[in-house]
């Protein structure tokens, strides 16, 4: 008790913050502790969205969040109830589903039960829960999920194209159709159900519908082709409407690839679309695309991905999705046979616009082209204002940097084009967006422009996939900060729809090495389950039959659209200069099949993915033991290696040359260890036993071919020590040579020398092994190799390379230099994980059981970061000053954490301004070596901790 007081009277004194918010919390809580605060529920989600109309999910799963400003919120019990109308669910009465009282504190992913579901059919329902003293608390407000079109019969539209000749070698006018129809009677309710061949865009009575762009989405269209359901009650009136849908080529039949190969999933562009309306009266009516629609081209000349959008307002035909436009000059549409056994729901976030951005200077070049900035490389488009003759061509230019001379520089786009042009139909100021075509930018060149341009012409357009941001990251080193933005500012430039490895250059394809990498990160900063369930959904049906997965989701380099692939990749035919490959052939790549399931059940707690892509996950396992025989190394084949890594022009050290067949038997091993450990999870005892013992054969193998017995690894570089200590390829005994081995490496070079395969793994490594201040100095380096020196150079996206602009300002070989490439991003993980110290425990995942601890290093004064968890908020932020180490914990109701206080002793650390273990919602604390460490309920807590020195 005597220490205890002399330890508070030294923390009153030398911090008056601190003290005035111990005064405040010693002299309320008492009273606060007697009240019971209100227990809410709220965030009601039903596959991870909330009120989804259209899923085709046969069983969806429940999830809510549990409010409250308590501290040691649990849930004991829950009780679902379901009907079809709201009234019936306030009653009580004609259900569907009430699961009573269930005994279970599960609040996520509680899979529906009741009757069976039906095509359109609309469920609303809502959940009460008992708290840990046994009482209920109110029903929550009242949420709802509605289905699609559950069977190939529901579809009474036929598939649609204009009757007219295009030259399909080259992009073409975009299509319109339009079908005018009669309602008769008060409308109750109306449902539009539509997808396309190519891109569509819907207008009712002259109104788009949905805030949607590049729909229906980009899947593996010959198995997998997602429809869209929209609400359209409030769009239709009694009496006459327009139903009207412009198409664009899109990943369809495109441009694609460096080849720029066209028309790789068909040739004609087509439209299925039905509309169902629900009468008041109880009748209906159905509307369906039929050979009564009328077709026509309008103002969009071009529009592709790659190249950009040419646009003609003077062709613009006002009115045409509206009743009374005279369409006797249209041409007739024709009916035409193609699958709709292969129609799905989606199952990610549509593709929208997010934000806008305002450019922040106009630059005149030293080639005399004006040149607007955003101060952001970013992915979309420019919204352009204009006003100026009819005629005029205004010519919109994209590129991601200047170059040394303050010039544009366009040359790493390859052959995209990435241009836009508006050609204007005079009069009043014009308003212009694109319609099927994005770029990845920060600078726009305006050539053409009537008058003289200012800052508020251009707008830039900010799409991407439409995730619930989900964390954030700081600290007291603002490059770090701006490290944070980057990665964040990655991600949305390259998840559009699918994980695409770059958003501006002649690529822009799911490149599944980068996904795997940088998985983890993704899953920290946005909402991503759903989005990352629908991408792998494609990788699982672009499968090979023996298992080897392509190395892009969708598959869009086989041959053609072809079903086999051959050895398409030769350096002769094909920029870059990609090895001779057959796809799937890739270790690192391809492990994406097993490693991006298991991190959605670590980071949401999904044990469905793992079910749904077990299969997939086994198959690629099992098509790498075919690979490595009896030998267990996987020594045969081609593969991208550690891509990107370190080179020099020293002549008695080259590079970081990791070898392939080490990487390959590496990520054999890692993969089937996680399908063992998914194999436990569902309860395949079995399986788990073949590949636990695959897993030891596999770890032998690579012991007898690439270690030495002191420890040495054949491949003597930082990828291959930490590819070994990650996935626990060595002996116990060699672990700590090999780990100071790779930090001899690290104090050696002084910054990092790995490529895509090594640059997630090597912080995390050096920290596990008790080299924290190793990898807080590749953290901290600004020279040329390293994560901040591209923000030296200004960047504001991760880079595709160490040195995309070298340190003398020239740049990098133009054939694979992208400036947004979130591959290196993967270093979020670590920032998340050990700077703030946000950890899952992967025995109760989706942070049931959460990991609070902070390491502090790397000269930083302070950090902390912010996850909104599937069960709510978790925040972990830390600040020495004074003398003291202070650490802010949130963790949501109905999870446990255990928090570990760095370099503290119990007898000089508080609670909120009292001793630990006295604190409510401290389950057990203790001291654990020169740590404390704690076991806490939920809530909010501050810790305050006296240093010593």
């Amino acid at each position: 008790m005597i220490e205890l007081n002399s330890m508070l009277t030294l923390f009153l004194i030398s911090n008056m913050t601190i003290l005035f918010f111990a005064v405040l919390l010693t002299s309320t809580y008492p009273l606060s502790a007697k009240l019971k605060s209100k227990i809410n529920l709220t965030r009601l989600r039903v596959e991870y969205k909330t009120n989804p109309i259209g899923i085709d999910v046969m069983h969806p799963r429940l999830s809510w969040e549990i409010l409250s400003d308590e501290r040691g919120v649990k849930q004991t019990a829950y009780q679902i109830r379901a009907a079809e109308v709201v009234e019936n669910l306030k009653s009580g009465e004609k259900l569907v589903w009430d699961t009573d009282k269930v005994q279970s504190d599960q609040s996520i992913h509680v899979e529906y039960q009741g009757f069976s579901v039906k095509s359109g059919q609309r469920i609303y329902w809502q959940v009460r829960i008992w708290d840990e003293q046994d009482h209920p608390t109110d029903w929550s407000e009242i949420a709802f999920w509605e289905m699609g079109l559950l069977e190939p019969s529901d579809w009474k539209a036929s598939w649609i194209t204009p009757d007219t000749e295009e030259d399909i070698t080259t992009s073409q006018p975009c299509p319109l159709l339009r079908k005018e129809f009669t309602l008769t009677k008060k409308i109750k309710s109306a449902r539009l159900y539509v997808t396309s061949l190519g891109l569509y865009e819907i207008q009712l009575n002259g109104q788009r519908v949905g805030n949607d762009v590049f729909s229906p989405g980009w899947t593996s269209y010959f198995k997998r082709l997602q429809y869209q359901t929209y609400d359209v009650t409030s769009l239709l009136t009694t009496g006459e409407n327009v139903i009207g849908a412009i198409l664009g080529d899109g990943w369809y039949r495109g441009f694609w690839t460096w080849d720029m190969i066209r028309n790789y999933y068909g040739e004609k562009l087509a439209l299925l679309l039905q509309i169902l309306v629900d009468y008041q009266d109880g009748t209906s009516d159905i509307i369906t695309t039929d050979s009564s629609w009328k077709a026509a081209t309008g103002p969009i000349l071009e529009s592709d991905i790659y190249h950009g959008e040419i646009y003609d307002a003077r062709l613009e035909m006002n009115g045409w999705s509206k009743v009374g436009f005279d369409d006797q000059h249209w041409h007739p549409v024709k009916q035409i046979n193609h699958n709709i056994k292969n129609l799905v729901a989606p199952i990610g976030p549509a593709v929208c616009k997010i934000q806008e951005i305002k450019p922040i200077n106009i630059i005149k070049t030293s080639n005399g082209e004006t040149v607007f900035d955003l101060g952001q490389n970013m992915v979309g488009w420019i919204r352009l204002r204009v006003q100026g003759p009819a005629g005029t061509t205004v010519t919109l230019k994209h590129a991601e940097l200047l170059d040394k001379d303050g010039n544009l520089y366009t040359e790493n786009l390859r052959k995209a084009k990435q241009r836009v042009q508006y050609i204007l139909k005079g009069g009043a100021e014009e308003i212009y967006q694109p319609h099927f075509s994005f770029q990845g930018f920060r600078y726009v060149a305006v050539d053409g422009f009537p008058g003289v341009p200012t800052l508020d012409n251009l707008t830039g357009i900010v799409i991407h996939s439409d995730m619930t941001a989900a964390g954030d990251f700081s600290c007291s080193n603002a490059m770090i900060n701006q490290l944070q933005h980057n990665i964040q500012w990655g991600q949305k430039g390259n998840f559009l729809d699918v994980p695409t490895d770059c958003p501006q250059r002649d690529e822009r394809m799911g490149w599944t090495g980068d996904a795997q990498v940088f998985a983890p990160t993704a899953c920290f900063n946005f909402d991503a389950a759903s989005f990352y369930t629908k991408w792998l959904k494609d990788v699982a049906v672009d499968q090979f039959p023996d298992g080897a997965i392509p190395h892009v989701v969708p598959d869009v380099l086989r041959t053609g659209g072809s079903a086999a692939w051959e050895d398409v990749l030769d350096t002769k035919s094909n920029t870059p200069p990609f090895p001779k490959l057959r796809a799937g052939a890739s270790a690192a790549w391809a492990d994406a099949a097993v490693i991006v399931p298991w991190t959605l059940y670590l980071c949401y707690g999904d044990k469905r993915i793992l079910a749904e892509q077990y299969q997939c996950m086994k198959g690629w396992v099992d098509y790498m033991k075919n690979q490595a025989g009896d030998s267990y190394l996987w020594n045969k084949g081609a593969h991208f290696g550690d891509w990107l890594a370190f080179a020099s022009n020293r002549s008695d050290y080259p590079g970081a040359t990791t070898d392939k067949d080490l990487i390959a038997t590496a990520y054999f091993a890692h993969s089937t260890n996680i399908l063992q450990k998914t194999a436990m999870v569902l309860k395949k005892k079995q399986d788990a036993r073949i590949y636990a013992d695959l897993f030891e054969k596999i770890k032998q193998a690579f012991q007898a071919e690439f270690v030495t017995p002191n420890g040495r690894l054949t491949s003597n570089t930082q990828t291959a020590y930490s590819l070994a200590l990650a996935f626990n390829l060595l002996a116990d005994p060699l672990k700590t040579k090999a780990a100071e081995r790779l930090a001899a490496d690290v104090e050696n070079f002084r910054h990092i020398t790995t490529g895509f395969v090594g640059a997630n793994l090597i912080n995390q490594v050096l920290t596990d092994n008790g080299y924290l201040e190793l990898a807080y100095l590749l953290l901290n380096r600004k020279e040329y190799p390293s994560w901040l020196y591209p923000i030296t150079k200004g960047a504001t996206t991760i880079w595709e390379r160490w040195d995309g602009i070298k340190p003398d300002a020239t740049f990098q070989d133009a054939e694979m230099n992208s400036f947004n490439h979130y591959a290196y991003g993967a270093i979020g993980n670590w920032l998340y994980q050990v700077v703030a110290g946000i950890e899952i425990d992967p025995n109760q995942p989706g942070y049931k059981h959460i990991i609070i601890r902070p390491q502090p290093g790397g000269g930083l004064s302070s950090a902390s970061a912010t996850h909104h968890s599937m069960y709510g908020k978790i925040e972990s932020a830390w600040k020495i000053e004074n003398g003291t180490f202070n650490l802010s914990v949130t963790i949501p109701p109905n999870t446990i954490a255990t928090i570990i206080l760095p370099g503290a002793q119990l007898n000089k650390a508080m609670e909120s301004g009292q001793p630990i273990k006295n604190a409510k919602g401290i389950v057990n604390c203790f001291q654990q070596k020169n740590d404390i460490k704690i076991e806490a309920g939920s809530g909010s807590y501050f810790f305050w901790v006296k240093q010593d020195g």
